[in-house]
Order: C-alpha cells, then structure tokens, then sequence
C-alpha cells in the first residue's frame, strides 16, 4: 500500500503541471486582457471627461508609452512561457502574485473567501452523508413499500428543481418576500451579531445558514440516497447474503454486517470531492443569498480577467481533487481490506 501511494504522489506531479500549463495557456490567450480591460476604462473615463484625441495617442485615446508601462506593470511584456515559468517558481511558496482587480495579494484574497465556503461545504457534507445513508439503506431494507415510493417521489421531484429557482422560491415563501417570514433574505449574519451572546450568535449563523444550505444539498441529496439505495439491493441479491440468510441469520445482521460494508463501495467512490468542499462555492446561490464566497470570486476573477486570481483558484482545486482521489484509494481498503492496490 505504501509503494501505492508514493507511486501515486509521484504521478500527481506531472498532473498537476499538465493541468496549471492548460490552464495557462487557455486563460492568457482568451481574448479580454486585464491590460485590454484597463484602456477600456481609461477610454471611458477619457470619453465621459469629454477629452479630445491628442496626437500620439492609438485609436482607443491613449498613447503607446501607457500601453507599454501597463503590460510592464501586469508582466504581460514577457513572452508567454517565460511568464508561466515565472509563475511556476513563484507557487512554491504560494505566491500567486497581486490580484489585477482588488490590488491585493491572491492568498489573502483567497483566504479572505475561504470561511464562508468551508463551512458551507463541511456542513453540506456532513449532513447529506449523515443522511443519505441511512435513508438509502431504509429504503432498500423496505423496497416498494409506501415509504419508499413516497419518499422516491419527494426526492425526484426535488432534485428536478433548480437550485436557483428552489433559491427563488425559498425566499419568496419563507424569507418574508410574499408569504412567511421565518428566515433572512441573506448574508451570514444580522446586523446585531457582535452585540449577541456566544450561543446567540450560533443560532443566529444557524439561521441565516438553513435556506442557502438546502440549495447546497438538494442535489447530491437525492443522487446519494438513490446510490445508497441501489447499491445495497445488488448486494443484497449476491449468493453470500443468500447463505447468511440460509445460515439462520436475522434480518438485520444480515444487511448491517455482511451487505452494508460492500454496499458502502460505490458510495466511498464519491468522497474523492472530499476535500475539494474546501473550496465549494455555487456562484448562483451566492449570488441569491449576498454570500461572498468561492463562488462570487471566481465569476469576478472571470469577468474582470484577473489571471493570477484564477491560476491560484485552478491550481488550489487541483491539489484538492487530486489529494481527494488519494484519500479514496485509502478508504477504499477501510471498508474492504480484500482490496489490495499492490
């Protein structure tokens, strides 16, 4: 197993370079560059000034020696590779240089969004598998009853539903818009959160955290607790459950000690996004909600071209998947040790 994992940390490597140079080469030649977007807002600004073109100025109203110390200023005189190597060098001690747009280191930038989708992705995820799994395997051990049918229609009809209009519809009905008033229409927090008491300000997170958090969920809810579901059915139907159940075993041995472990196979498949809920964001539920996430940074960083706040985003998420698809392997072994990668 040992051998396994250090082969694997060493094919990470070349994965993750392959992954930061496609990267880089797709986000510095797509048209719209920081530098492009700096002179259409110096035109702007030009135009609403009312100021008339002098000589030596370009088409867009500025001059040649601007549009040089600009791409001087954002590195862009430099050919493309030599500023992908420069790049290269500088994220080993994770300097991802200055934001183009908020004029500001990229780690702290980074850092400064990193709550509000840690706790978002912790909580989703613990919920949904705390959840999920014991509903599936309800579901499973009570295969066509009423519960089951009842519940798969609910959960059907959920995941069929949008998470922006589910956002829409959460807060037209319970966030005061039209009908109920029982939760905030957004944020994180009320605006007397610094004069509450400890376990006040709980609640008060808690509350503003429920109708975001079901958007976050919805989806993954219903796809794991019908993975769950069916996954232990097709153990169920396999010849060794049959002779535990032949062997005189009850009901319940049978599917929690020699069904649910194998059945947990499919479902541990799914945990290699682990650790990329570290940097979960959903830019539309962000954007219902007033949550300054991942989400919203990223949609920004794209908007505005800000190449080196994308590059450390893209290069973060890389690190996490893969790390994620790691841990996998390690869990696949903790719930069969049958399995043996060597």
């Amino acid at each position: 197993m040992f051998t396994y994992l250090l082969r694997r940390l060493l094919l990470m490597i070349p994965t993750l370079f392959g992954i930061t140079i496609l990267s880089f080469l797709i986000i510095n030649l797509a048209p719209g560059s920081p530098v492009e977007q700096k002179l259409q807002q110096m035109r702007m600004g030009g135009a609403m000034g009312g100021g008339g073109g002098a000589s030596g100025h370009n088409e867009m109203g500025v001059s040649q020696d601007v549009i040089d110390a600009l791409n001087k200023q954002y590195g862009f005189d430099k050919p493309l590779l030599v500023r992908y190597g420069i790049w290269l060098k500088n994220i080993v001690t994770l300097d991802f240089g200055d934001s183009f747009k908020y004029e500001e280191p990229v780690t702290g930038l980074i850092m400064s969004k990193f709550p509000v989708s840690i706790t978002f992705g912790i909580v989703s995820f613990i919920l949904t598998y705390l959840v999920c799994i014991p509903l599936g395997v309800y579901k499973a051990i009570h295969n066509g009853s009423k519960f089951d049918t009842g519940s798969s229609i609910v959960l059907s009809a959920a995941y069929s539903i949008p998470p922006i209009m589910l956002g829409i519809l959460l807060l037209v009905f319970f966030a005061g818009a039209s009908y109920f008033n029982w939760f905030p229409i957004g944020g994180l927090y009320s605006d007397n959160y610094d004069d509450l008491s400890t376990w006040g300000r709980i609640l008060d997170r808690a509350h503003h955290f429920v109708l975001p958090l079901i958007c976050y969920m919805i989806g993954s809810f219903t796809y794991l607790t019908f993975m769950m579901k069916n996954s232990l059915l097709d153990v169920i139907k396999m010849d060794y459950v049959r002779t535990a159940r032949a062997k005189g075993l009850n009901d319940r041995t049978v599917y929690m000690k020699h069904a649910l472990r194998n059945a947990l196979i499919p479902i541990v498949t799914g945990m290699s996004g682990i650790l990329s809920i570290f940097f979960a964001g959903s830019i539309l539920i962000e954007k219902i909600f007033n949550l300054d996430g991942m989400g919203l940074l990223s949609l920004t960083a794209v908007s505005a071209r800000d190449y080196n706040v994308l590059m450390g985003l893209i290069f973060l998420q890389a690190i996490m998947f893969l790390a994620g698809r790691l841990l996998t392997d390690v869990l696949y072994v903790v719930v069969d040790p049958r399995i043996d990668f060597t």
